[in-house]
């Protein structure tokens, strides 16, 4: 089964192609209302039409494993929880894990901006989670305020502190991945290897946006884009493959960590 475009709210979908994870399946609990804690300039879902750090049952449990037993037999390499926003915004993240675990037994990710993970419940049901995917642009708030826009104020440090607890305790595969907008200045590609070198994450993955931006929230913002889309966009600002090159061997050569790159 594959889901279609539509307007319609369906909390699983794809198959999704994906570049890092082949193909993955996607489980969406946010909603048909886009929810996270930032508002990313580059986000594929649009403008993001609710701006909060609150956790709630947005998509009840009973309502993704239901749609999910449609997909059987889960002909995928993962399933990936991301969707509608931010995923651990969730309160039944736990429940949706460990079912979707023990209803399909397929490796399952978790795509996250690492905002939550100040809360205990969200670092421990993310370690149900076979993969982990961090989200973090910046390393300045200038940064992170520009590119991010983050519903609330927040410490920058504390979420590569909050990243780097987390990474201590989970025993699962760890992903940071950055999408870099604009060139780097010297002093800020020194601090991010700095930073990539204490939290020591499996795997570093390195986009530029170069998939126009709907203007406005699109359901369809989940899955593969295609060239044409029948609503107005934006064309976003990027670097060249080479530069996103030469960061990846920087970072790779100063860490030792894998790191892949592509312009998304």
């Amino acid at each position: 089964m594959m889901t279609k475009l539509t307007d319609e709210f369906i909390p699983v979908y794809g198959p999704v192609k994906s570049w890092r994870y082949g193909q993955s399946l996607g489980i969406d609990p946010i909603g048909k209302i886009s929810t996270c804690s930032f508002n990313c300039v580059y986000c594929q879902l649009g403008e993001i039409e609710q701006k909060i750090s609150d956790r709630s049952v947005y998509v009840s449990t009973t309502e993704i494993l239901l749609n999910l037993q449609k997909f059987a037999p889960w002909d995928v390499d993962i399933i990936t929880l991301s969707g509608s926003g931010e995923p651990t915004l969730a309160l039944n993240l736990k429940e949706i894990l460990q079912e979707t675990k023990k209803l399909t037994n397929k490796p399952i990710l978790v795509l996250t901006n690492g905002t939550t993970l100040t809360n205990p419940e969200v670092k421990l049901a993310l370690t149900l989670a076979d993969r982990v995917s961090i989200k973090i642009d910046a390393v300045t708030l200038k940064q992170l305020q520009g590119i991010n826009r983050p519903a609330e104020i927040l410490n920058l440090s504390d979420i590569w502190q909050n990243i780097k607890d987390f990474r201590d305790k989970y025993q699962g595969k760890l992903a940071i991945q950055t999408m870099i907008l604009s060139p780097w200045n010297t002093q800020n590609k020194i601090e991010y290897i700095n930073l990539i070198k204490s939290i020591k994450p499996d795997e570093i993955q390195l986009n530029t946006p170069t998939r126009p931006k709907p203007i406005k929230r699109q359901l369809d913002g989940r899955e593969n884009h295609t060239e044409y889309r029948p609503y107005a966009v934006q064309k976003l600002k990027c670097i060249s493959l080479e530069k996103l090159q030469n960061f990846a061997e920087e970072i790779y050569k100063n860490t030792n960590i894998p790191v892949r790159y592509k312009q998304k």
